[in-house]
């Protein structure tokens, strides 16, 4: 299997070991390069939809839930969402430059408008899922192009929140 992470269109190839229901990842490639890596490993927890992280030998939580091939992670504050993908099939479902609703929520706050220029990580809006704050940040600097939601609307799962443009 390929994946992706988010909008990026850059596909990985992933290789894991799994020893005594530790499942560690020991390859990585891109572009037919190997990357290098901490240590990673994972566990199931005995909360449904949560895994035991394992990273550089530090332990964390992650919470976990999937929607046809896309795999949405909450992990150290930040979500998340992991594209699943055919080896070779075409990537033209990315929609790049779109934010996504991670789950469904309220949105709690708006802080960007259209025509706004934003840098890499900014916070364009909150919303409150599964009763936890999440904060939708700008994955790259660029112009808003559009903000489809308001302060209060109530959206679905993988619906696009907010796009930015170059």
């Amino acid at each position: 299997m390929e994946w992706s992470i988010g909008n990026s269109g850059s596909r990985y190839k992933v290789n894991f070991s799994e020893k005594e229901e530790l499942l560690s990842l020991s390859k990585l490639i891109s572009e037919d390069k190997e990357i290098n890596f901490d240590d990673i490993s994972m566990s199931k927890d005995q909360q449904a939809g949560r895994i035991l992280v394992f990273l550089g030998g530090k332990r964390s939580f992650a919470h976990v839930s999937r929607c046809d091939d896309e795999w949405w992670i909450h992990f150290q504050g930040r979500i998340y969402v992991i594209n699943m993908h055919e080896p070779g099939s075409p990537d033209s479902s990315l929609s790049e430059g779109s934010l996504s609703a991670p789950m469904p929520g309220t949105i709690l706050d708006v802080m960007v408008k259209t025509g706004q220029r934003v840098r890499e990580g900014q916070t364009l809006l909150v919303m409150e899922a599964m009763k936890m704050e999440h904060r939708i940040q700008a994955p790259r600097a660029g112009e808003v192009t559009s903000v489809y939601f308001q302060k209060g609307d109530r959206v679905d799962m993988g619906a696009n929140l907010v796009e930015i443009g170059d």
